[in-house]
């Protein structure tokens, strides 16, 4: 990724806001591929000419094949504030997914233990009682049905890795494109998860602040409903 490539949905002095394609790495990791962090921190040096090593915070984390909306932070003090954010619950991300099937209740709130597996990156539901297992919690609502596919807009209440992804499969409805925890219902494609909207409080300013972008609407299987 190059940082002609960037969109910026916001910035000002202690935060910038933009768009993590799909398929690109919000962080350094061991691949060693290009990413949205050392992406952001390019421009930031290249933009206002500062030498050596610019600051940039990662606040909160997308998965690789997942796009939509970040905020990264560009002071010390508005990671650590922001972070207290995300910690207390005053971060509200949602998301649009659609899913494999048609889950069976319109408006409902999913609530499981998951525990990840570090040597294969795999999360699956387990116990409460199971070593490492992590209390995750999600809201879903059915905005649409086309052809045996659900579109659903999704709001986190805690934010495990592959949640969405693994919490829903375990509805039997996965994620459309989701090979991984899909099962015989995955369908190949690029996976239809979008972080659409952010919701937090500036760090500095305490306004109110709020980020939609939509998914790509010209894709499959966005295209087959009206968003």
């Amino acid at each position: 990724m190059q940082t002609s490539d960037l969109i910026i949905l916001h910035e000002d002095n202690h935060i910038i806001v933009v768009l993590k394609p799909q398929m690109v790495a919000c962080c350094p990791d061991e691949s060693g591929d290009s990413n949205l962090f050392d992406c952001v921190k390019e421009y930031l040096k290249t933009e206002y000419n500062k030498p050596g090593n610019a600051y940039l915070g990662l606040v909160h984390r997308l998965d690789r094949p997942t796009g939509g909306v970040m905020v990264f932070a560009k002071t010390s003090k508005a990671a650590a504030r922001l972070s207290e954010q995300m910690k207390n619950g005053g971060f509200e991300k949602r998301y649009f997914a659609v899913l494999c099937g048609i889950p069976s209740r319109k408006r409902a709130v999913l609530e499981n233990y998951l525990r990840k597996n570090s040597v294969n990156n795999t999360v699956y539901v387990c116990t409460q009682t199971e070593e490492g297992a992590k209390f995750a919690s999600l809201e879903y609502e059915i905005k649409e049905e086309q052809s045996g596919l659900s579109l659903v807009d999704v709001t986190l209440h805690t934010g495990r890795t592959h949640q969405i992804r693994v919490q829903t499969a375990a509805i039997n409805c996965p994620v459309y494109g989701d090979m991984r925890y899909g099962g015989e219902k995955a369908v190949k494609g690029k996976l239809a998860l979008w972080a659409y909207s952010l919701r937090f409080t500036h760090p500095t300013t305490g306004e109110a602040l709020k980020f939609v972008i939509e998914p790509p609407k010209d894709e499959n299987p966005w295209k087959k409903f009206n968003i």
